[in-house]
């Protein structure tokens, strides 16, 4: 039997229930992933006088053929790209400036220093988010920015995300679509603090300092991250859910949550239908945390079924952002960004392929029998031909032959790197 065919048989037990497939997967085309830089080279970046890696984050594993130049970064994009269907966006932190061999400090970085990045963009038809990076340098050293007791420190972050939005801004003006900027420190104690309101108040005056800089809408959204922990803020955030939701209501910003930055037990599906009651856009950054927020690459597993129901059956695939955020460097980079984001994507297909009104209405007429059997039916309806009919029209390899694409990569591309340049 031939995929169509199976398309064709599939397609006729979804329409059973009103479900028009074709449309589905209009639709569905039509909705960008963001997929972060980052995973391709552990979180690196290019900067000249690089930091090491800190704020918390950790990226584990030695797999051979991480990018070394922007050249290889965008390289490996492009492969990865090739192997996801949809027209896309790309996420860059500041780290991934270009400066020539200069060293040209966070709080001077212009969008000059990112017109390849733009150039490119423009060559694959792709969007470009940003975010300002405010970790992995001397000045993030004891673990606080924009909260810092020291006004030189938290001037010098304040300057770097002022900047960082006008990057933002340049993104949207030259690629004709709105950049989101989106504002994460690593801000926090070890230990239990003595004092958490002094900290949040410096954070406040600091962001409404950073959004008093006029930036048009028209071409860059400011979004701001909440964190519950990391490494080195195991007893106190300052930035945390609380403080960023209320920030983000008050003030008129966008409020980004992180899959991996609450609490073990938390679900960030079961937030999206409260916060988009006061919120006409929400921002996410889906990764895997896996007993703590270790940003493990994304799996269609329960959570990111439900995560993706929520906006589909809340009608919010328009004013929900989706962006990816994980760093795995025990496997093939490539292929960790080619899982994840068919795993994003597939769980939105999964989630328009649930006759979603109909199950409302069973639970407003209190059938909670019939809404569960129809709940668990359809986990085995024959979503995997939609799917691999929805890989083959959008040009990208079919179930999982795109890992042979990844492998012929490896060998003609990625383990002919080594650790230093030629």
């Amino acid at each position: 039997m031939t995929l169509n065919e199976k398309y064709e048989i599939a397609k006729k037990e979804y329409e059973k229930w009103g479900i028009d497939v074709d449309h589905v997967l209009e639709q569905l085309k039509n909705v960008p992933i963001s997929i972060h830089c980052w995973q391709g080279d552990d979180v690196a970046g290019f900067e000249v006088n690089k930091g090491e890696l800190s704020g918390g984050i950790d990226v584990t594993g030695n797999y051979p053929g991480k990018a070394r130049t922007p050249e290889e970064l965008r390289a490996d994009l492009e492969k990865a790209l090739s192997l996801i269907p949809g027209k896309h966006r790309v996420n860059l932190h500041a780290i991934y400036a270009e400066t020539n061999g200069e060293a040209v400090e966070r709080d001077q970085l212009e969008p000059k220093h990112f017109e390849n990045w733009v150039k490119w963009a423009k060559e694959h038809g792709l969007g470009l988010d940003f975010n300002p990076t405010l970790f992995s340098h001397e000045k993030a050293a004891d673990g606080l920015t924009l909260s810092h007791p020291e006004e030189e420190i938290r001037e010098f972050w304040i300057n770097h995300c002022i900047a960082s939005r006008k990057i933002g801004e340049y993104f949207g003006k030259e690629l004709g679509t709105p950049s989101l900027t989106n504002v994460w420190i690593p801000d926090g104690y070890k230990d239990v603090p003595s004092d958490r309101l002094t900290p949040r108040q410096r954070l406040k005056k600091s962001l409404d300092t950073i959004f008093s800089e006029e930036i048009n809408e028209e071409y860059n959204l400011d979004a701001v991250e909440s964190k519950l922990f990391g490494i080195g803020s195991e007893s106190y955030v300052v930035g945390s859910h609380e403080f960023y939701f209320g920030y983000a209501l008050k003030n008129n910003k966008l409020c980004l949550l992180d899959t991996g930055h609450f609490h073990p037990t938390e679900t960030v599906s079961n937030k999206i239908s409260s916060m988009l009651l006061y919120s006409d856009k929400l921002a996410l950054h889906v990764s895997r945390p896996v007993r703590w927020d270790s940003d493990h690459v994304v799996t269609l597993d329960d959570e990111l079924r439900e995560l993706a129901l929520e906006i589909v059956r809340n009608d919010a695939l328009d004013k929900v952002m989706i962006g990816l955020d994980f760093f795995d460097a025990s496997i093939n980079r490539v292929a960790a960004w080619t899982i994840g984001t068919r795993n994003m994507i597939k769980a939105l297909l999964y989630a328009m392929l649930v006759p979603n009104e109909h199950l409302k209405q069973l639970q407003e007429d209190g059938n909670f029998t019939e809404r569960l059997a129809l709940m668990e039916e359809f986990k085995t309806y024959p979503f995997g031909a939609i799917w691999d009919y929805y890989c083959e029209k959008m040009g990208v390899p079919v179930k999982e032959t795109w890992l042979e694409d990844v492998k012929q990569y490896e060998q003609d591309v990625l383990v002919k790197r080594d650790s230093v340049l030629a």
